[in-house]
């Protein structure tokens, strides 16, 4: 198995995340490429100690931008959301 913190390579905050997380215990990350789900669910109940009910994953498009002349595009990334068990919390994400 690969490393836990390599597949999950940081925790989204944003103000519709923190609804669902508040509404359906739902959690975001971003991930590498090309995990999978059933490795996204061991990673990150390896690393939160938490049970993982269901993961839905989705790819990123990177988004158009543009400097003066120069336009480029930005890096291409996959999302993760991650619902927990009932009574599951990660506590990262309860001090924020």
């Amino acid at each position: 198995m690969k490393d836990p913190r390599s597949i999950v390579r940081k925790a989204l905050i944003t103000e519709k995340g923190t609804a669902l997380r508040e509404l359906r215990n739902q959690y975001h990350f971003e991930v590498a490429r090309d995990a999978n789900k059933i490795e996204i669910k061991q990673a990150v109940e390896a690393i939160f100690s938490v049970k993982v009910e269901h993961v839905r994953t989705m790819q990123v498009h990177g988004k158009m931008k543009r400097q003066g002349a120069h336009a480029d595009r930005r890096s291409d990334w996959k999302k993760a959301v991650v619902t927990l068990k009932p009574e599951q919390k990660i506590e990262l994400f309860e001090q924020i």
